[in-house]
């Protein structure tokens, strides 16, 4: 036992420096330890050991027999065009049958030295058809010497792990390498409670990670999968319960609305009555923002299900309870947009202080880095002297000069834009932690993750208001169909021939220098050979061609915000009938007579962007049309994709096609995307039970034992998954 490393040494001690390099830098894994919890993503068989005479086709097998004959043929080629190519046909025998085996080119010269007349060997690889005879083509052999029956039998049976590998290492010498260390698995130490390992029949983790790389059986497999995926859950879930915990010791000031206050008398005002969905979910708000620590919760509605109705109502009790409450805008013109519908929504209760304000009213001020000094100023001390009980804002919120006179509410709309650290700077602004409400049409992969993981209580608007409309969505194979691109602009002129308006998305504006070197994306995209269609190019084409004689204008960020500001009013007053975009439009742009949307390379965009744009239409009494307009072909990935937009309005359901597709980032790190991810055995959808009977095993455990005093290896597992910058991470929520 002495030679066996410990979990925590170096690779490169163990494994020599080259080799260690490569895992460092292209596997992130550091010690022996990184290296057992490398897992193999699948498993080859070599088959079952299968007579000849009953061979499957196209299968996998593995066979014992003896070599009848070997010959040398050359032949000519475009590649050997001299007679030089090389091809060595093996014919082998069991006695129920015979079996050709073909080797080619360079890789005939060992073959041809060892498979001679006579010599025994267990032969593996895919059974193919040629000339109408069975044949394995460069089948993985291993010659068999003397009493071979065992061999036949482990080397028959053997599951090969296959590991995730790079170009620089391939799966098998991760494999060697493994072997290396495989006996360190012993010292593992096991963070699960024994009583719960014990109480839901899970193996100890020295023997799931023997079992997960030298599986003997299938069986092997699933057991050492279930007990893995139960450790990573597991103290994944007590990392977010230790969080929790510590938040509910947080105080927070109770904010409860007065019954004769702004609220009250907002309600009083509404000329329509809520849904009841927008009800249930301002009594969990409500109730929420009544206790003395912060609240953290998601509300999840679909476009258009009136999600700023019940953020509105939330502010409002904030601020009948001498609180202010900031609304985080991820664009200038949807904090403008915010502001405007906002006050309206208010009227008189929106001018405090001013003649003409209702008695109870509050101020509602709008804070953006493009406002002039004299407004900004003004904004400033507002909110500084508490006049301001409402302030929207972009990032302009988060600077230094800021002061709040006493932040109790920060809502954010649509967070998929906003990173952690700025949330967390707008939280610092309150004399104690203020309580959060983050709004989203779709959730981006992490906020699954982290609601799956239940580290944000979640409510779901999931009714539309009364006089909203359904939308219909459908690809347009531009490069299939053509005539269906034709149809889709007729469309758009029946509709504004109907008295309504169109918008035209596309993916860049078209006045970069360097346009067209547009970076690539992937390698499927054919249609990735021309740049992506540009907002002025479209704009102008339209407007000389299919949209010929229609009022058609340019929308993007790159305008001034005075300019912007007067396309968007122009549109909204139905000046314009179609508006060729950028996302700018994405979120919170609302003019109910707009009908159509037309997404330009729709492949270009995420799922969740393309649900966001879908829902600018429909807002209104008439039917939604949004088309989906793309040149990839039919079979590829990004084609797929857009048939799951168009199939389903609901939010949910495409994020969890969204998290399919792209991994759910790092659930406790800064990646986005899923390119890094703590977990290396959960999926956060396939798993959703593991991981909410592990949260209930983690709070019960971290309630009794906060500091986890009584379970060292936890500790330790704990703090190998929480290096520090992911636990300031977490902190951060």
């Amino acid at each position: 036992m002495d030679c066996v490393p410990a979990l925590d040494e170096p690779l490169k001690k163990v494994l020599g420096p080259a080799t260690a390099k490569v895992m460092a830098e292209h596997l992130g894994l550091h010690t022996v330890g990184d290296l057992l919890h490398h897992y193999p993503r699948r498993y080859e068989e070599r088959g079952q050991l299968t007579h000849l005479a009953d061979l499957p086709m196209d299968e996998h097998v593995t066979v014992v027999a003896q070599v009848a004959d070997a010959r040398l043929h050359t032949f000519a080629s475009s590649r050997a065009p001299r007679g030089k190519g090389q091809r060595l046909e093996v014919t082998i025998t069991d006695g129920s049958g015979r079996l050709q085996l073909v080797f080619f080119g360079a890789g005939v010269h060992k073959p041809h030295k060892e498979l001679l007349p006579g010599t025994r060997a267990m032969f593996a690889g895919k059974v193919s058809v040629f000339n109408r005879r069975l044949q394995l083509a460069h089948p993985a052999y291993e010659l068999l010497r003397g009493d071979a029956e065992e061999t036949v039998e482990t080397w028959a049976g053997a599951l090969i792990p296959i590991y995730p590998a790079t170009a620089k290492l391939e799966s098998w010498k991760i494999g060697k390498a493994l072997q290396t260390v495989l006996p360190s698995a012993q010292g593992a130490a096991d963070p699960l409670p024994e009583s719960l390992r014990e109480g839901r029949g899970l193996v100890p983790l020295p023997e799931a990670l023997l079992k997960i790389h030298r599986p003997h059986t299938k069986a092997d497999i699933e057991e050492a999968r279930a007990r893995l995926k139960w450790d990573e859950a597991f103290v994944l879930q007590v990392a977010l319960a230790r969080r929790r915990y510590a938040d509910a010791q947080l105080p927070a000031v109770p904010r409860r609305p007065r019954p004769d206050g702004i609220l009250a008398a907002f309600d009083d005002r509404l000329p329509f009555t809520l849904t009841e969905g927008q009800r249930k979910v301002s009594e969990e708000i409500f109730a929420d923002l009544a206790t003395d620590h912060p609240m953290h919760r998601l509300l999840q509605g679909e476009v258009g299900s009136g999600k700023t109705m019940v953020a509105l109502r939330a502010m409002l009790a904030v601020v009948d309870a001498g609180g202010q409450a900031a609304m985080l805008a991820p664009t200038e013109v949807l904090a403008q947009q915010h502001h405007r519908s906002v006050t309206e929504m208010m009227g008189d209760l929106a001018q405090g202080g001013m003649l003409g304000g209702a008695e109870n009213a509050t101020k509602v001020v709008l804070l953006t880095g493009s406002m002039g000094a004299a407004a900004r100023r003004q904004a400033l001390l507002d909110l500084a002297t508490g006049e301001a009980g409402i302030v929207i804002g972009t990032h302009a919120l988060i600077e230094d000069k800021v002061q709040f006179h006493d932040l109790g509410l920060v809502v954010v709309d649509e967070q998929h834009r906003f990173g952690v650290e700025q949330r967390d700077a707008l939280r610092g602004k309150g004399k104690q932690p203020p309580h959060l409400l983050v709004m989203t049409a779709t959730p981006i992969p992490r906020t699954v993750a982290m609601t799956v993981f239940g580290d944000l209580e979640t409510s779901v608007l999931d009714q539309l208001p009364a006089g909203r409309s359904p939308i219909a969505s459908h690809v347009v194979p531009a490069a299939d169909k053509p005539h269906f691109l034709a149809r889709a602009w007729e469309r758009v002129r029946e509709e504004v021939e109907k008295g309504h308006q169109a918008y035209v998305v596309c993916p860049r504006i078209g006045d970069e220098e360097d346009g067209a070197k547009a970076k690539k994306k992937s390698p499927e995209d054919e249609a990735e050979k021309r740049p992506p269609l540009a907002v002025l190019d479209t704009a102008e084409q339209l407007a000389r061609g299919p949209l010929a004689g229609l009022r058609v204008e340019a929308l993007h960020g790159r305008m001034h915000p005075d300019d912007k500001d007067a396309v968007m009013r122009r549109f909204a007053a139905g000046e314009v009938d179609v508006l060729v975009a950028t996302t700018v439009i994405e979120v919170g742009v609302n003019v109910p007579n707009a009908t159509v949307m037309v997404i330009m390379d729709a492949d270009r965009f995420g799922v969740s962007q393309l649900h966001q744009l879908r829902g600018r239409v429909g807002r209104g009494s008439a039917p939604g049309l949004c088309l989906l307009v793309s040149e990839m072909p039919e079979a590829s990935a990004a084609r797929q994709r857009l048939n799951a937009v168009a199939s389903t309005l609901d939010g949910f359901e495409l994020s969890r096609i969204d998290l399919e597709q792209r991994r759910e980032g790092d659930v406790l790190g800064q990646a986005q995307s899923g390119t890094r991810s703590s977990l290396r055995m959960l999926a956060v959808i396939d798993d959703e039970e593991v991981i909410a009977e592990a949260r209930e095993e983690a709070t019960g455990i971290v309630a009794a034992d906060p500091e986890l005093e009584r379970l060292p290896a936890l500790r330790t597992a704990l703090d190998a998954l929480l290096d520090e910058e992911r636990e300031q991470y977490l902190e951060k929520g």
